[in-house]
């Protein structure tokens, strides 16, 4: 086998033994499985035809992509299909503003293609130096600007792909309308290379604000940061590309891992919240006679009327590129926090928008009951519901563990929640699924796998829990 994968892709391209060491754990740690061999082609031929192999012998494949899943999605004792070989942007068409890309492309060479059009492709996250197209379509990934532009799903009009019989299907149309039966650009997107392989995309992009006013903002309840969200989507004609909550806890925990990053206040707030309005009309974005950014302005102006209502405690607006990246700098250490705190169990949950503050308030409740001493690391996307839960258990039990997740999973399901937000399945949510997903929609699930998949071969043991095809 080792030798029919070297002649498909050059047997430089086949790594085996220690070479294939980094890809046998994830990025959480957490996870190990030694793979079979790790493959790296260059072509969609060649995924086809490593593929057709794949589904002939039969062995396992997993792609993989930037390798930077959080829940055991991308590793496994199985033949590691990997994209970085297929990372280029093939093109930029402005006019139609769409991008077409392989799956190994990285986020943040997307972004500066798309910037030197005067363009953006809005999916943005911590790891966006490092993620790959075929990771985020196959997990779906969110996000700190879905309030705006939606999820991953939201932002691909067309994928190239290749099923487990080793086919490749071409829906790579640019095309914004295209009602011609079963969709199985959606189908893929989110599946986690379950029932194929992503190889290329047709990515939505969408124009580039002509000027960003961004803010820090302090409060003291959270059920007041829903009404100053709305405001401000009032007011700027739903400009708003970001709202994300850190609690004070998390300020502290940032600056203890980066004593030069300064909190954003002199004194702490119990809520602080980052806002980002992006703005596309010349009146909002050119300079007035004293130099000033309409955009910017008008966030102050709203700012100060909360300040002098009370319902905020104070607000800071960045006035320079330099202050808005120490912003998000902040929030996006978000992972970084987490892991330098130890064992931990990542509960990636969303709730309706109004209902946050209620998760949070039984979820801690219910922690101090199942594992008193445990402790938090909250970050939320506010303005779509999705919160980052993540659990530092007073002891690394599994089984501990998994209690806590129940009673977390049994909060979020009282409040018409989901258990998965934006994070993906892979492994560490199969008894989630189990506990939680609609017993029907699971049979629909299980019944679309054995249907595409016969043999397995796909990402064997994610997303779909056992019972039927896995």
């Amino acid at each position: 086998m080792i030798d029919q994968l070297r002649a498909i892709v050059g047997a430089a391209n086949v790594l085996t033994g220690a070479d294939t060491a980094s890809y046998a754990v994830d990025i959480s740690g957490q996870r190990e499985a030694t793979p079979i061999a790790v493959v790296r082609p260059a072509t969609t031929q060649e995924v086809s035809e490593v593929v057709k192999l794949a589904n002939a012998t039969p062995f396992p494949v997993i792609p993989v992509g930037g390798r930077t899943g959080l829940c055991g999605g991308a590793i496994g004792e199985a033949v590691i299909l990997s994209f970085e070989r297929m990372s280029k942007i093939r093109e930029i068409r402005a006019e139609a503003q769409l991008a077409v890309v392989e799956a190994g492309a990285i986020l943040s060479d997307i972004h500066d293609a798309a910037d030197a059009r005067n363009l953006v492709f809005p999916l943005s996250f911590g790891a966006k130096g490092s993620a790959r197209v075929g990771g985020f379509l196959g997990t779906n990934a969110g996000g700190s600007n879905v309030l705006r532009y939606g999820n991953t799903r939201d932002l691909v009009l067309g994928i190239e792909a290749v099923l487990p019989t080793g086919e490749i299907v071409d829906l790579m149309s640019g095309l914004h309308k295209n009602n011609s039966g079963y969709d199985l650009r959606h189908l893929l997107i989110g599946s986690e290379g379950t029932l194929g392989i992503i190889t290329a995309a047709t990515l939505k992009l969408h124009p580039k604000p002509g000027a960003y006013a961004t803010a820090m903002v302090g409060m003291q309840n959270l059920s007041d940061a829903l009404p100053l969200l709305n405001e401000i989507q009032r007011e700027t004609g739903g400009q708003v590309e970001a709202f994300e909550y850190m609690p004070q806890s998390y300020i502290d925990d940032h600056v203890a891992l980066n004593p030069a990053h300064k909190a954003p206040f002199d004194g702490p707030h119990p809520v602080n919240i980052l806002i980002e309005v992006g703005a596309l009309a010349p009146k909002d974005c050119a300079p007035d006679d004293t130099g000033e950014i309409p955009i910017v302005s008008h966030l102050e102006e709203i700012l100060v009327r909360y300040l002098e209502d009370g319902l905020i405690d104070d607000a800071i607006v960045a006035r320079t590129e330099a202050q808005r990246k120490d912003m998000w700098a902040r929030r996006e250490a978000a992972a970084e926090i987490a892991y330098s705190r130890g064992a931990r169990l990542t509960n990636d949950v969303a709730v309706p928008l109004d209902k946050v503050e209620t998760f949070l308030t039984r979820a801690d409740a219910a922690l101090q009951e199942v594992d008193p001493g445990a402790s938090t690391s909250v970050v939320s996307h506010l303005g779509d519901g999705n919160v980052h839960y993540t659990v530092f258990p007073t002891t690394g039990s599994d089984e501990l563990k998994e209690r806590i997740m129940e009673r977390v999973e049994d909060i979020v399901l009282t409040l018409g929640g989901s258990f998965s937000a934006e994070h993906g399945i892979g492994t560490a949510k199969l008894s989630s699924m189990i506990r939680r997903k609609d017993p029907a929609a699971l049979a629909a699930m299980r019944a679309i796998k054995a249907a595409l998949d016969p043999n397995g071969i796909m990402n064997p043991g994610k997303l779909v829990p056992a019972g039927g095809a896995s």
